[in-house]
């Protein structure tokens, strides 16, 4: 089977299996895990924050964000095809007792316009706006994603207004290597920054919170609480090191192989509409009565896993253990599934 379905669907190399296994260890909630510190370490100097914090999801790092820089009767304010919002089961109301406002972005992004006109006044019987959540890139908006200056447009709105800005960058590097922007330059920006190392990057667990010394002694109790304090997971840690040393320049492939794969669906008969291919995500609308479940079956039948990401929306994603052998078959059958469905 070809898998497309994610990028987190990638097992560790040899290199990095052999590089989990040398690992030194110790107990992480003690702070005595000499990989983990260094996997932290690492992260915080490459972005130029602080402090950073070791989790086992992305789901985790965002949570412990929104926590950390809310209370209560807040209010977070986001896009409506935020991960945060549509992927996190509720989390933000769930964990952190708080409101959400969503804007109708442009696949996935929002401005710093839209952010001023979503603050709220100051009433009794409203929340207090008190944070803004950034994707980048944009999941649901098929892999778009913020440039440099309109990351620091929103940082300046977001400073004026008193709000605090998080950045979810679970596939932040595959924008890097399509930016060429320097990750300091992007620490800069945020208060907070959650990177995932188990998608693209390829590590089978973990991602990391970065933020202030002071945010992320916070975020430590909260990441106790919410049970994500792990012992030994030095083992995991070697593997985000590992990723981070090996993988990052070698994701611009992925998302070279996506684009190739949106060349090939512009062909097809079946294809309404596809969203701007800009990473490593491909999503594209089906014609006519034709449902996501049934075309995703339809490719399991011709050995090509896919997800389906709305009722007449499906979703690939290309990732470091696809290649290129790969792309040139799922192009194939691409090709004879159109050829199939006019004939039908």
């Amino acid at each position: 089977m070809i898998n497309l379905i994610s990028d987190t669907v990638t097992v560790p190399s040899a290199g990095m299996l052999k590089a989990m296994m040398e690992a030194k260890v110790g107990d992480d909630v003690f702070n005595a895990d000499p990989t983990i510190n260094a996997l932290q370490e690492k992260l915080a100097r490459m972005f130029e924050m602080e402090a950073a914090l070791f989790c086992p999801s992305g789901t985790m790092t965002n949570q412990i964000a929104i926590k950390t820089h809310t209370n209560p009767m807040d209010e977070m304010i986001c896009d409506k095809l935020s991960h945060v919002y549509k992927y996190e089961n509720g989390g933000y109301a769930y964990n952190s007792g708080i409101g959400i406002k969503l804007i109708d972005g442009s696949y996935g992004k929002i401005n710093s316009e839209q952010i001023k006109a979503s603050v709220n006044p100051n009433y009794d019987w409203l929340p207090n706006s008190k944070l803004v959540v950034i994707e980048n890139s944009c999941n649901t908006g098929g892999g778009t994603y913020y440039n440099l200056n309109e990351m620091q447009e929103i940082s300046s709105c977001c400073k004026e207004l008193g709000l605090s800005l998080h950045l979810d960058g679970a596939r932040l590097f595959n924008v890097l290597v399509e930016t060429n922007d320097n990750t300091k330059d992007i620490g800069n920006i945020f208060d907070s920054i959650s990177i995932c190392l188990s998608k693209g990057l390829g590590a089978p667990v973990g991602s990391v919170l970065l933020g202030t010394k002071e945010f992320i002694a916070k975020a430590r109790k909260f990441r106790k609480a919410m049970g994500g304090g792990m012992r030994q997971a030095g083992y995991l840690a070697a593997a985000c090191i590992y990723a981070l040393d090996n993988n990052i320049e070698r994701l611009k492939i992925d998302n070279e192989r996506a684009k190739q794969l949106g060349t090939t669906l512009e062909q097809c008969s079946f294809v309404s509409k596809i969203l701007p291919i800009k990473t490593n995500i491909v999503i594209f609308e089906l014609k006519g009565k034709l449902m996501a479940n049934d075309f995703v079956e339809e490719l399991r039948s011709n050995e090509i896993l896919a997800s389906a990401f709305g009722p007449q929306k499906v979703r690939f994603v290309t990732h470091l253990d696809i290649d290129d052998e790969m792309i040139t078959q799922v192009q194939k059958s691409l090709i004879q599934m159109a050829e199939k469905h006019v004939e039908a």
